[in-house]
Order: structure tokens, then sequence, then C-alpha cells
């Protein structure tokens, strides 16, 4: 095929993307995979039109043409335009490719709220531990620091225990949320004093992850701060607590 024939072509499939009908749109974007890289520059430039079906489109059939669309994604994460470094960011988490983590991370401190977002995500679907020190830096950002949270606990990695103390501490609850679980998870024993004070959050949630946490880590010191939840207002705090307080070795009196 020629080069003027195939660029008709993927001018073509493009403009097929912007049709009504689902299954013409879904017939071109595995059209366009087939044609693979020569259809990389125009989709990538199509991940900036106006319509987010438009721009998620072209970033799924970017995707479909595989890791040999990794460098170009890369270099798409510099563009001035906002929503191409938004879908390249969602290209790369797609693709889980390693060579994506570090300018994933890089896109944390994207000026545009979306794009760092879709680091988050992607990062999350990468689950590479090399993220670790941007992500902890992240959930400073209270844009992006609930789903950081989420990401942070996801994947496990002690050097982010200080941050998810603080976190844990702080006034967001679906933060305190995922801390009070990832700090169980870690299993790292700097997290057990802030744990037990957390038993006394305002939220149920916090209160039974945390507890469960305790379990996880074994700490028996929180025996007593313990106790009071068996009367939570809650009752699936008081369930949990049950267990947690039988798991580490505690005994109502007959």
């Amino acid at each position: 095929m020629s080069d003027d024939v195939q660029a008709e072509r993927i001018e073509q499939l493009i403009g097929a993307l912007r049709d009504d009908n689902e299954a013409l749109r879904d017939h071109a974007i595995a059209s366009l995979s087939q044609v693979g890289e020569d259809a990389v520059g125009p989709l990538i430039g199509l991940m900036a039109d106006e319509d987010v079906l438009i721009r998620e489109a072209a970033t799924s059939a970017v995707v479909r043409i595989g890791l040999s669309v990794v460098d170009p994604l890369i270099e798409a994460l510099k563009d001035d335009e906002w929503a191409i470094r938004e879908q390249a960011a969602s290209g790369l988490g797609k693709l889980k490719d390693p060579r994506g983590v570090g300018p994933l991370v890089n896109a944390l401190k994207d000026k545009d709220g979306a794009v760092r977002t879709a680091a988050v995500w992607a990062l999350e679907r990468v689950g590479d531990a090399r993220a670790v020190p941007g992500l902890v830096e992240a959930l400073t950002d209270n844009t992006v620091r609930e789903d950081v949270a989420r990401v942070l606990k996801k994947i496990g990695d002690a050097r982010a225990v200080d941050a998810l103390i603080d976190g844990l501490l702080g006034n967001n609850w679906m933060v305190r949320r995922h801390a009070a679980e990832a700090l169980g998870k870690i299993g790292d024993a700097r997290g057990v004093g802030p744990l037990i004070e957390s038993l006394k959050d305002e939220d149920w949630l916090v209160r039974r992850n945390a507890a469960e946490s305790l379990a996880r880590l074994g700490a028996k010191q929180a025996i007593a701060p313990l106790l009071p939840l068996l009367e939570d207002e809650n009752t699936m705090v008081q369930e949990t607590v049950e267990g947690v307080l039988a798991s580490l070795g505690w005994n109502a009196k007959p």
C-alpha cells in the first residue's frame, strides 16, 4: 500500500471515530490498531478532541497497537495540550509497561489536575514500587491525595509509612480510611501508636480499619483501647473488634 493510500485510509478511519454509531467506532478502533505505527501520530493528535468519547477512542486505538507506542506516549506527556497529556497517561497505565513509571511520576506534578489524576490511576495499574517516593510527595496534593492513598495501600511499601501516618492523623476521612488499612498491610510497627489513636476516629470505617490493622500487627498493647469499641455505635465495628480481640488473645470474663 502506497503512503498516500495509507494516509487516506487512516484519515477515513479517524473520521469514523467521530461517527454516532458505536459499532462503526469500534470497527475503526480495531482497524487503526491494525494499521500500526503509521496511525500513532494522527491518533495522538486526536487525543486533544473536545469530545471525551473521541479522545478515549483514540487512546484505545493507540493502546491496541501494542508496546511500540510506549515511547510516543511518553513523549506525549510533554504536549502543550492537557487532554493529550491526560490520555497519554491513561494509555501508559493500560499498557502497564515499566518504562512509563518515571514519566508518570513526573506527571504527578503536572499543572493540570486531570493529568495528575490520570497519572495516579496509571501508576496504580502499573503497580511498580519505584513510584512510591513520588506518590508519597503527591499525598500533599488536595486534588489526588485520596487516590494516592489508595495506590500506596495497594503497593504496600514501607517507604510510605511516615506519610501514611500523617494521612491517618489528618483531616481527610477518605485518606484516613486508606491509611488505616495500608499501615496494617505494610506491617511496620511504627503504625501501632497512630492506629491505636485512630480507634477514636469519628469515621466508623477508620475505626474498623484501624482495628483490623492492629490485629495484623499483632499489637497486644491495643487490647485495652479496643475494648470500648465492643459497644461502638456501629455494629460492623463491634463485630470486627470482637474478632480482633480474639486474635490478640483476649478472652471475655464469664
